[in-house]
């Protein structure tokens, strides 16, 4: 079991906090998405908002390390305290309980430190600068090593005081941004690589719910294929919550496409029908009011301007591409902060990479390209629906 000294936790957010007066429904959203994720952790935690922070405090004994990767995943958190809630409020006891904080949590007490009291208690005797001189004071007396530096200290021991006093000295970093729920939906078309997991994520963590769809292409693709899409989006799910991810047989479509299409308008004729499809998923599914991809300009011979123009003509829903001005090892390495690289580096080949031109075009011309979709014409739309019919819905999540 991890440590579990510490009874509670202190979230902060930054963002919601100039919302002004739709201020409350980020933060109810935010609160929502507070007890699911710790709900998931199986400890007890009793969840309430105090003037701009959320405090989470056990009920019993929890995994420390489990209850704080959980809280790192939710969007709209910047920052964890692990606090210690003092049991006496005088200030003699919020003395001897910042000793006992500074020599339970550091062993090396060589460093430089300020005492920064918050006093939202006003009826509390002592001023809040009264508070941070009296427990400087007791500090220094018992870890002499110690030294106070008001401008750049080492370590900052926060109090705060309440109906109860809360102390805490260290801030670890959340996933920022806005709460889950609070900006509708999209959809994101979700392959194998490293990209579009990683574009789902940063369009997620600006409040938007999140559904996926995956054009599958057997037998040229296998089952490990696939299993890869799914288990990219079970990481993705511990952020965004829930995701019905569309898996779509699209065999019959390239395979159209390559018999009567030109060899090198290959790809871009393929993004433009799974657009196509894409925006049908979209339209039927509720609060859904964008595409989402991992495309970013220049990567690849498909991520042109005029490819993405191209591209995007398919579909009348807006397409949001969260890493159009990314390069591939900053995708990459955001793909490892979020836990994703290490499935989108698994060898196994999705539809995207298999009917590749060997000197596709770059910069297409939207009336060849669909001059050239025109030779489809009476076979195409019953390919698409046949497409749709294939629909397979996996609900996926962090825990199934």
């Amino acid at each position: 079991m991890g440590d579990s000294r510490f009874q509670a936790f202190l979230l902060k957010y930054a963002e919601i906090g100039v919302k002004g007066k739709n201020r409350h429904i980020f933060e109810e959203a935010l609160e929502k998405q507070v007890k699911i994720h710790l709900h998931r952790t199986g400890a007890d935690f009793e969840v309430s908002r105090i003037n701009g922070r959320i405090y989470c405090e056990a009920s019993g004994n929890f995994d420390q390390d489990t209850v704080i990767a959980e809280l790192k995943t939710i969007f709209g958190v910047v920052g964890i305290c692990p606090v210690t809630i003092v049991g006496d409020k005088s200030i003699e006891g919020i003395k001897e309980a910042a000793v006992k904080f500074i020599g339970e949590n550091y062993d090396d007490k060589g460093f430089t430190f300020k005492v920064d009291t918050r006093r939202a208690d006003k009826s509390y005797p002592l001023t809040s600068m009264e508070v941070d001189a009296d427990v400087g004071e007791a500090l220094l007396d018992a870890y002499p090593e110690m030294k106070v530096d008001v401008h750049k200290p080492s370590v900052w021991l926060h109090v705060e005081l309440r109906e109860r006093v809360f102390m805490y000295s260290k801030i670890i970093k959340g996933a920022g941004g806005l709460p889950l729920g609070t900006n509708g939906r999209a959809l994101l078309l979700l392959s194998g690589g490293f990209d579009s997991p990683v574009a789902g994520y940063m369009v997620s963590r600006r409040g938007v719910y999140m559904d996926a769809v995956y054009f599958n292409a057997p037998p040229y693709t296998s089952d490990r294929a696939k299993q890869k899409v799914i288990d990219l989006a079970k990481v993705l799910s511990r952020y965004t919550g829930p995701i019905n991810l569309h898996i779509i047989n699209f065999t019959d479509i390239q395979m159209a496409i390559y018999e009567k299409c030109p060899h090198d308008e290959l790809t871009i004729i393929m993004r433009r029908y799974m657009m196509k499809i894409a925006e049908h998923i979209a339209r039927g599914t509720k609060d859904c009011f964008g595409l989402i991809t991992g495309e970013s300009i220049g990567q690849v011979a498909s991520q042109t301007m005029k490819s993405l123009f191209t591209t995007d003509e398919a579909a009348d829903y807006p397409v949001y591409r969260p890493l159009i001005g990314f390069d591939k090892q900053e995708i990459i390495d955001k793909s490892e902060e979020i836990g994703t690289a290490d499935i989108s580096i698994l060898p196994y080949e999705d539809c995207c990479t298999i009917f590749v031109a060997k000197h596709p075009v770059t910069k297409p011309n939207l009336n060849i390209i669909k001059n050239s979709e025109a030779r489809l014409s009476g076979v195409i739309e019953e390919l698409i629906k046949k497409a749709i019919e294939t629909d397979e819905v996996i609900t996926v999540s962090k825990d199934h």
